[in-house]
């Protein structure tokens, strides 16, 4: 992560990297927020609990960025609560089911697979606990009532294990450290640092980046990091990242939207202990009768990813007529993918080959389904539905083209209008 240049300003070799970051996000993005559950990859988040004002020693938005870059805390321990509030219609489960499908019995999948259960996080209030030391060993545990789900990264070995089905899901971890198809490169940011990481590679010559004060997080001092959209037409109001003063590691980070209200997510340490955890913490062995699913049984997991979550047989046979007959058509869509804008108001655009959101009898119940969680737009470009939350927005037109970014609905219509 580059260091940034001055307080509201980079070098333009970092705009490009950052940018690049940033586009390289809305690829992921894209194709979940058409589904509806955008926002598990979107490294954004409510405003801080403080528990006092610490009295600190100055420091500038730089400085505080470079504290954040150049921390090397290699061991911790503790206990993050995580808040997302997106403003998803009730869906009934649906999500869950899409999600997860890579799991089910028909796609061959584990119930412990990460790319289906680490979706969780998208939504609600979670509690977290987590544990690292050095590259090569780290956990994550979600808690669930009388349940608990654990990822446990130890040498080369990736285990995923969920106490309720009594499954455990097995990978390996490539030589980065990072855990490889199976793992820890495929999950939704989960801790305050994942989160002020993605947001920091967002920010170019259209962010104003300040220091807000300090805060009380977990017992620790710590610097409050504001970012903001300089542009206006954005769904994102405001970053903030709590970074603790001694180690300069991110405790909490909170996104709150333009149109006001809470936090749309909202992530921070209850708990934070930068001790060496002990060795048995990145122990695991499969308990007596669970269900084990190797890595290369289950299928690549890149293949499952939150884009692809669920049993691509299943989809096509369920799928309407007016939608994209097959992946290859969707997938020369994505390849296609270009990005339009710049900074916080960029929209990523491409054609998914096919026509757009199903209507009438051609879509059947589905389609009135689909239509009744959107918003019906016309323009210069024609027509199409709106999908909304409370940070990413999506039309697509009739025609089958997509536009999708944290902007809101009239930016993308502007945007649709102009591609015309």
């Amino acid at each position: 992560m580059a260091p940034y240049a001055s307080d509201d300003s980079t070098t333009a070799g970092e705009v490009d990297e950052q940018r690049s970051g940033r586009r390289k996000a809305a690829r992921y993005v894209v194709p979940v927020t058409v589904m509806g559950v955008a926002a598990a990859t979107i490294g954004l988040v409510p405003a801080l609990a403080d528990s006092g004002d610490p009295d600190l020693p100055k420091i500038t938005a730089q400085q505080l960025i470079e504290k954040i870059a150049k921390s090397d805390v290699q061991q911790l321990s503790g206990t993050v609560k995580i808040s997302t509030d997106l403003g998803l219609p009730d869906l009934g489960g649906l999500e869950s089911s899409l999600m997860s499908g890579a799991a089910s019995p028909d796609g061959g999948g584990s119930s412990a697979d990460p790319t289906a259960k680490l979706t969780e996080l998208a939504s609600g209030t979670h509690t977290l606990r987590v544990a690292a030391d050095g590259p090569d060993k780290q956990k994550l545990s979600l808690l669930e009532n009388a349940a608990e789900y654990s990822i446990v990264h130890n040498g080369k070995d990736v285990w995923a294990y969920d106490s309720k089905s009594n499954e455990v899901h097995h990978g390996t971890a490539s030589e980065s450290g990072k855990a490889s198809e199976s793992g820890k490169d495929q999950q939704p940011p989960a801790t305050p640092k994942d989160f002020a990481e993605e947001a920091l590679k967002a920010a170019d010559d259209t962010t104003s980046v300040t220091v807000d004060g300090t805060a009380q997080v977990a017992g620790r001092d710590a610097y409050k990091l504001l970012i903001k959209p300089k542009q206006s037409g954005s769904t994102v109001g405001a970053i903030t990242v709590a970074v603790d003063a001694k180690t300069g590691t991110p405790l909490k980070f909170t996104l709150t939207p333009a149109s006001g209200g809470s936090a749309v997510v909202d992530a921070g340490f209850t708990q934070v202990s930068f001790a060496k955890p002990a060795a048995s913490t990145f122990d695991f062995t499969p308990p007596k009768g669970a269900k084990v699913t190797e890595e290369k049984e289950s299928g690549k997991a890149s293949e499952r990813g939150f884009d692809k979550g669920f049993d691509k047989g299943e989809a096509r046979r369920h799928a309407p007529k007016s939608l994209p007959k097959s992946e290859k058509e969707l997938g020369k869509g994505l390849d296609g993918m270009k990005t339009i804008g710049e900074g916080w108001n960029s929209i990523a655009t491409f054609d998914t080959g096919g026509e757009g959101v199903p209507s009438g009898e051609a879509g059947g119940d589905l389609g009135g389904f689909v239509n009744s969680l959107g918003d019906k737009v016309t323009g210069k470009f024609g027509s199409g539905t709106v999908f909304s939350t409370r940070l990413v927005n999506a039309l697509i037109t009739d025609d089958g083209k997509v536009y999708v970014g944290l902007v809101t609905k009239d930016a993308l219509v502007k945007a649709a209008d102009a591609g015309k």
